[in-house]
């Protein structure tokens, strides 16, 4: 009857997985054209708006004061600008959602505190007060500490295998849930590493075309266009700026949830050797 409820309880963990994951894949399969749709919209009705401009013409330089000036002035970094602000959205969309995620994987109370209280428990062979401890820590070191428990708690009263068996047991049942938590904190990461790099390219294939331009202007008849010489090179570092910020962002946001990350399964690994431990020393 144990090992029924305990087989039905790691299907539905399983099904939970499944469907966090098939609802992640969504969520960026959607996230990444609004991004992109919102990038054009505001870089066309906001940036592009002729209010920011000389005259009412968005060919005119941009307006000398008020925030129209710098909205004027980034409309004219060109069409590489909403591909930036495409990939600076995505970014931002990305580092919420992990941060969201993370939050609640880490759970009330951090895993390490988790894994004392369990280590208490167990030395006083209370598994069901252990059981409570990872409820109230609702987090991922939380699921798959539980999921050991319970596999502990139907070893106990398993006649069938011996003490190694079981203890392999217990650790088999905490990898599986190990396996089904991990791949969901990594999710989306692939976006910001993705993002730290491309999105310095962009911003460099942007200054090229800048300075394209303004070159062309330096090169021509006579004496060179100031007025395009200008445009070219503000052009250029318009670009540059919204590569690198962006790249920065994708950067430090990477390295931070990879950090958590890392906490988190560190907790893990130290819980599923607690687990093995207690079992070996309290029912040899």
């Amino acid at each position: 009857m144990a090992e029924t409820k305990t087989t039905v309880t790691a299907a539905a963990a399983k099904t939970s997985s499944h469907q966090a994951k098939k609802s992640s894949n969504l969520f960026a399969l959607l996230a990444v054209p609004i991004c992109i749709a919102i990038a054009y919209v505001f870089f066309f009705l906001v940036l592009g708006n002729p209010d920011n401009f000389m005259g009412g013409n968005v060919e005119n330089h941009p307006v000398e004061e008020g925030i129209g000036k710098w909205f004027g002035t980034v409309y004219k970094g060109g069409l590489i600008v909403p591909i930036l602000i495409s990939i600076l959205l995505i970014c931002i969309t990305f580092v919420i959602e992990r941060f969201l995620y993370l939050s609640k994987a880490k759970g009330k109370f951090s895993g390490a505190e988790l894994v004392r209280k369990v280590q208490y428990h167990l030395a006083n062979k209370n598994v069901d007060a252990a059981l409570a401890e990872c409820d109230k820590q609702k987090g991922s070191v939380g699921n798959v500490i539980k999921a050991g428990l319970r596999k502990y708690k139907e070893m106990i009263s398993n006649n069938e295998l011996d003490t190694d068996q079981k203890i392999l047991t217990i650790k088999n049942e905490i990898e599986e849930t190990t396996a089904l938590e991990l791949p969901m904190m990594e999710k989306n990461l692939v976006f910001l590493s993705t993002i730290a790099s491309v999105a310095t390219l962009v911003g460099l294939f942007g200054t090229v075309l800048g300075m394209i331009k303004a070159f062309a202007a330096m090169s021509s008849g006579g004496a060179p266009d100031s007025a395009q010489l200008a445009l070219g090179i503000s052009e250029a570092l318009i670009n540059t700026a919204l590569g690198i910020g962006t790249s920065a962002i994708a950067i430090i946001m990477y390295n931070y949830f990879t950090t958590n990350i890392d906490s988190i399964t560190y907790a893990i690994d130290e819980s599923g050797f607690t687990l093995t431990q207690s079992f070996a020393a309290n029912h040899k």
